[in-house]
């Protein structure tokens, strides 16, 4: 049973071959649309199936303290696109993937908080990726496209 001793980090690596560490970063959410549709005629029922491109895409919500939220903005702004690591970290073992990568990232969405007396803003960035690889703990890894 795992000891939930250790953490994910998330980071993204720009164009230029630059790694940024996302933090302090409240929340990290990759989506994979693996799509396949049941393929149908009048004479009969599933006679295969259709598959679809799969599609890609994020969300993360980052604390406006610090530099990172500023950088992921100019790359909003400046429509460059950039790759995202999701790791462990600390030397543990708690977690299913070894590493997930979002390669070729576009965001399409920044959305800042309002500024107030207590606590920190955030901004949420939402985009896409054109490719991926998830890297078990055991088993080969796996990339799309």
């Amino acid at each position: 049973m795992p000891d939930w001793n250790t953490r994910l980090a998330v980071s993204y690596t720009d164009e230029n071959g630059e790694t940024v560490n996302i933090t302090p970063i409240d929340a990290f959410t990759p989506s994979f649309s693996l799509n396949a549709e049941a393929l149908h005629s009048v004479e009969e029922t599933h006679i295969g199936v259709v598959y679809t491109p799969e599609a890609m895409s994020f969300s993360m919500t980052v604390k406006a303290i610090g530099d990172v939220a500023a950088k992921l903005t100019a790359l909003a702004l400046q429509g460059k696109r950039f790759n995202v690591l999701l790791q462990e970290t600390d030397g543990g073992n708690d977690w299913s993937f070894a590493s997930l990568v979002m390669e070729n990232c576009v965001i399409t969405a920044a959305t800042p908080t309002a500024a107030t007396l207590s606590g920190a803003p955030a901004a949420t960035f939402s985009g896409f990726a054109l490719g991926g690889t998830a890297t078990p703990k055991t088993g080969n890894a796996v990339s799309v496209p």
